[in-house]
């Protein structure tokens, strides 16, 4: 029956995952109990075939989107189809399975129609606190994914019986702000509930015999479109590089390295020039590496293309063991899920700016610019406030760069000032652009922003987590590049220079002052 559903009835099914799919963050959003979901969105939706290929995704974040594409399939190497059972939710955050970092935790529940494994619905959503050293589980200090969280192996926490409050409790046991997890938790399972709803709807109409050819139909669509799309790349050889900070040997930049291959309706993207593991959480996995490869290739070569399992049989992905992108799973990895990933990102627009320079935006503000506040919030519960900072596009041979954005693969939103100082015991007593701070050019960068928090209570910490601080965005084409981050912790009148990976105690009447970077600038004045 492959590929003999009539493209009418393929457009219909191909929609109505995708509105499954989109339908999952918006439960999250509405009942989760963190502002990090309700408010700034830090999460993902995706559904897959029985196998594990990606064949829907909500219009979410593409690091979790990408990584997802792996996570049922390793799921399923450590928990066989044959132990899954209809009303299962299983959850899971380990790195090596499919992940990316401990704090995003993965519910995946088992969908079964006329009696069958069909499908998967997967929820991810990036936990306040997983555990760990420090509040919020972001530990700079961290040396060993131990330090880092809870590891949660694949555990099934709910049968069609409900949720098996043991294991719940033993969790929650280990984390910061138990009741906020637990409404999080909570969350997931309703969303993948609603995917299976709307799949047994779906399935009601169709048939899932229908709905299987469909799905083959979409996945050689898929592959032919990209295909098609690598096809319109020059055939050639380029090799990119971007650097981390200031995670190398002694303090110096770290370097992510890329060496694409077009030949034909292929392209093969090795990372094997990538330095070695570095001490700190910058770290990352192959996942996430052929995460941002499958965001680079398709936003240059063919945004349109539906992203499911076809749509990446024309892509190889090599990591090297031991280095960065592939560094064992006893190595710290906290902060590479949003810092390293934008950097393997970036050194591939820099080799394709040899072939396809017309196609790219100058560099822009890569990372996720996060402060993360701990302690006590103005209900007395313990919680954290993680906090994501956008900053300039980059310039195109076109236009300007856009201010204030989330570039390449974060897509959060800001939390409302009213949230926060509604929730905890700071006060935002600045947010205004931070002017000329986009890359001089033909046309110029975008500009980054200034927000001021003023500390209300003592008790408070403080993690920082980001880059493009001593790096900074690069221009393109002859352009300037744009500022670099910068933080200040004002305290008694001194001031002082954050690092981009710290951890402190921060006093009542400290002021943090985050300013992010400029885009850099696209051609020579």
């Amino acid at each position: 029956m492959r590929n003999t559903v009539d493209p009418f009835t393929v457009e219909v099914i191909r929609h109505a995952l995708t509105a499954a799919a989109e339908e999952m963050s918006f439960v999250v959003m509405r009942s989760a109990r963190s502002p990090l979901l309700r408010e700034a969105g830090d999460l993902s939706s995706a559904i897959t075939d029985h196998k594990g290929d990606l064949i829907a995704q909500g219009r979410d974040i593409p690091i979790h989107l990408g990584v997802m594409s792996f996570t049922v399939k390793k799921f399923l190497e450590r928990v066989p189809a044959e132990r899954l059972r209809p009303g299962d939710v299983w959850f899971l955050n380990l790195p090596e399975v499919g992940g990316n970092h401990l704090p995003d935790v993965k519910a995946i529940r088992p969908i079964f129609l006329e009696g069958r494994l069909f499908a998967f619905a997967v929820s991810l959503a990036h936990w306040g606190d997983i555990g760990g050293a420090w509040a919020g589980s972001y530990f700079a200090a961290a040396t060993e994914t131990w330090q880092e969280g809870v590891r949660i192996p694949p555990l099934r926490l709910v049968t069609a019986e409900g949720i098996d409050a043991e294991k719940r409790d033993f969790l929650l046991a280990n984390l910061r702000g138990p009741a906020e997890r637990e409404g999080d938790l909570l969350a997931q399972v309703a969303a993948t509930r609603a995917a299976e709803i709307r799949l047994e709807r779906l399935c009601q109409e169709h048939g899932a015999a229908t709905i299987r050819a469909a799905l083959d139909r979409l996945d050689d669509l898929s592959e032919a479109q990209m295909r098609e799309a690598i096809t319109g790349l020059p055939d050639g050889v380029w090799e990119g590089e971007d650097f981390l900070d200031d995670d190398g040997p002694g303090g110096r930049p770290a370097a992510i390295r890329v060496r694409v291959e077009i030949a034909g309706d292929r392209a093969r993207f090795d990372f094997s020039g990538t330095d070695d593991a570095v001490a700190g959480p910058l770290n990352t996995t192959p996942f996430v590496a052929m995460a941002a490869v499958y965001y680079a290739i398709k936003a240059v070569a063919g945004p349109e293309i539906q992203p499911n399992g076809g749509c990446y049989r024309a892509l190889e992905v090599v990591t090297r063991p031991g280095s960065i992108l592939e560094p064992g799973i006893d190595r710290p990895v906290v902060g590479g899920n949003h810092e390293t990933s934008q950097r393997a990102v970036d050194a591939i627009m820099l080799a394709l700016a040899g072939a396809v320079a017309e196609r790219l935006t100058a560099g822009g503000s890569t990372t996720a610019g996060l402060l993360i506040f701990g302690g006590r919030r103005r209900d007395g519960a313990i919680g954290t406030f993680y906090e994501t900072h956008g900053g300039g596009e980059g310039a195109r041979i076109d236009r300007d760069g856009q201010p204030v954005v989330r570039v390449h693969l974060t897509n959060t939103m800001n939390t409302p000032v009213e949230i926060v100082e509604a929730e905890y015991q700071l006060r935002v007593d600045e947010q205004r652009l931070r002017p000329a701070s986009g890359g001089q050019g033909r046309h110029r960068g975008g500009d980054g922003m200034v927000r001021g928090y003023t500390v209300l209570a003592d008790g408070l910490s403080l993690t920082t987590m980001f880059e493009r601080r001593v790096v900074p965005p690069y221009g393109l084409a002859g352009g300037a590049p744009g500022l670099p981050f910068r933080a200040t912790l004002h305290r008694e009148g001194e001031s002082l220079e954050l690092r981009g990976k710290a951890n402190l105690d921060l006093r009542a009447g400290d002021r943090v002052v985050m300013e992010t970077s400029g885009g850099g600038g696209y051609g020579g004045d």
